[in-house]
């Protein structure tokens, strides 16, 4: 007989401990967003996937030295130059980058002695196809510029 008033006294004490906490928390704001009409802010520490960074003409300042690609522990990047005619340095014709592997580890981003790298503030990213998590980051900085 005594396990039982001990039970009872037990589950009410639990019971009066979850009133409390919910009666605590019940006059705070709530934390959740109404997602498409409302969005989160970004802190800029945020890393998102990498991206290039252009010049004042809106070429990319990559000078195609391969560093980021060499750094890369996942081996999501891969970039290719052309040289021109009559030019000394190599031009970006290629950046890809396959977000599905890359762990967003910003080796890439501190081997970049050129600043042509960064994370991106860019979090909204949903797809179910593979084809769209495999970016071409020159495109994609060509059409920031436009």
């Amino acid at each position: 007989m005594g396990g039982y008033f001990t039970d009872l006294f037990t589950g009410t004490k639990s019971l009066l401990d979850g009133m409390w906490v919910t009666l605590k928390e019940f006059p705070r704001r709530p934390v959740t967003l109404n997602y498409p009409h409302e969005s989160v802010k970004m802190y800029p520490r945020f890393r998102g996937h990498i991206e290039l960074i252009g010049d004042k003409d809106g070429k990319p300042n990559c000078i195609v030295c391969s560093m980021c690609q060499r750094a890369c522990p996942s081996g999501c990047i891969s970039l290719a130059g052309v040289k021109p005619e009559g030019e000394k340095k190599k031009v970006l014709s290629r950046y890809i980058l396959d977000f599905t592997t890359c762990s967003l580890c910003g080796s890439c981003v501190e081997s970049c002695n050129f600043n042509a790298l960064r994370f991106s503030n860019e979090y909204n990213l949903a797809s179910t196809r593979k084809e769209d998590f495999i970016m071409d980051l020159l495109q994609r900085l060509e059409e920031q510029n436009r």
